[in-house]
């Protein structure tokens, strides 16, 4: 056939109309369709009107004339398209887990030795190893292998004691017993030292957009403000809460000074037929099992208050599993989240305000007095205890028995 310019303007303007509303399979079928209507030169008349080769117009005119081949609803035959890459260099994916399996820094075997693994830095180890790939594709190939970034989890609790467990049941028997007597029992702790003044406070709290609380670059502690310590006491079978809030050393006086201060202000009046008081601490610090002002401080405690007062420490390296660590510091940490602790009356008042839906209540004064670290026992002193160890750990579970000093005597320590 004569092809005309009129024919081919024809053909041209209906390619431009149809073109941009087509995928890719549809255009070929079309274009072979016209080129079947215009019989012989169709094919050249349909490629030089619309710039569609040759051989894809031939190869629309096949699957017209044989239907079972797009009846699939495929654009591309089967393995058509551009190969992914993992299949196109083999040893990519092998060779991007060797490099982020969980391996510590500094292993001389591993290419990305002292090196973050970002996906930039495995990008460039990757190309050392003749994989030009971007770090955008490994980011892809890592999300597509399960990996994601993560921050370290402290689950790790080292060699655990062979009585560990044992002694758990212990503490809560324990506990459980002195309960059904209506006695208090008491978590205590020291929470960690807090600098004074417009420091960085963990957390985050609502401001003004692009308006942060503007805070000191460096947390150098401030000579004239100090730091302070809380020492809380947690009554389990109460949910309430105090902490002194020591200006001083945290030492084993401190401690049990707090203690001594809460029965005055909250344990006299929640339990005024008490004969016995419950106490579980941690292993080590000021109330450490092995501290031995502890034990001659609880002793005035014990005579002071004519209550016998059961010890239970947790063992090494479980100071997690004590309730005052998730039933009243942890909130106290959420409630001052964000805030600078500007002074000292700042965290009285921050720790004071603390509550939860389940009815934690905490009452918080400021411990002004001045306590003595490295403060010795003589072992005379220590002979005159009135102690009296359990079968089971006795290191750990013991009991100081008063030794008859009258109740009404107040210690200068209290807190009035």
């Amino acid at each position: 056939m004569v092809i005309s310019k009129q024919i081919i303007d024809n053909v041209q303007c209906k390619y431009v109309v149809l073109g941009s509303h087509l995928n890719e399979q549809a255009r070929r079928l079309w274009a072979a369709t016209e080129a079947i209507s215009y019989g012989r030169g169709g094919i050249s008349l349909v490629c030089k009107a619309t710039g569609i080769s040759n051989a894809t117009i031939i190869k629309g005119i096949k699957e017209i004339q044989n239907s079972s081949a797009h009846a699939t609803g495929r654009i591309r035959q089967s393995g058509g398209g551009r190969k992914k890459i993992t299949k196109a260099k083999r040893g990519l994916r092998k060779a991007l887990i060797s490099l982020v399996e969980p391996t510590a820094k500094g292993d001389p075997i591993r290419p990305l030795q002292w090196t973050s693994k970002s996906t930039r830095n495995l990008a460039d180890a990757l190309k050392k190893q003749e994989y030009d790939v971007s770090h955008a594709t490994v980011g892809t190939m890592l999300n597509g292998l399960g990996y994601s970034l993560q921050v370290n989890k402290k689950t790790l609790e080292g060699a655990s004691h062979i009585d560990r467990d044992a002694q758990f049941l212990y503490i809560n028997d324990s506990i459980m017993n002195l309960q059904k007597r209506m006695q208090p029992t008491l978590s205590v702790d020291t929470k960690k030292k807090e600098n004074i003044g417009n420091y960085k406070n963990n957390g985050k709290e609502f401001c003004e957009k692009g308006r942060p609380t503007k805070v000191e670059t460096h947390d150098f502690p401030d000579k004239r403000l100090g730091k302070v310590v809380p020492y809380g006491v947690y009554d389990i079978g109460k949910n309430k809460g105090w902490v002194s809030v020591g200006i001083s050393s945290d030492t084993a006086e401190f401690a049990v000074n707090t203690i001594r201060t809460w029965w005055y202000k909250m344990g006299c009046e929640h339990y005024p037929h008490a004969t016995e008081l419950l106490i579980t601490a941690d292993c080590g610090g000021s109330n450490g099992y092995r501290v031995k002002l502890w034990k001659y401080e609880l002793q005035q405690l014990a005579d002071e208050l004519n209550l016998e007062i059961h010890i239970r420490h947790f063992p090494p390296g479980t100071s997690k599993w004590n309730k005052i660590e998730h039933k009243l510091f942890s909130y106290i940490s959420k409630n001052w989240r964000g805030q600078p602790l500007l002074t000292r009356e700042t965290v009285v008042n921050l720790i004071a305000n603390t509550s939860t839906h389940k009815g934690l209540k905490i009452r918080a004064v400021l411990d002004e007095n001045e306590y003595e670290a490295g403060r010795e026992i003589s072992e005379t002193e220590l002979a005159g205890l009135n102690l009296r160890r359990d079968d089971f750990h006795p290191e750990w579970n013991y009991t100081i028995i008063p030794r008859g000093k009258s109740n009404a005597v107040v210690s200068e320590k209290i807190q009035l």
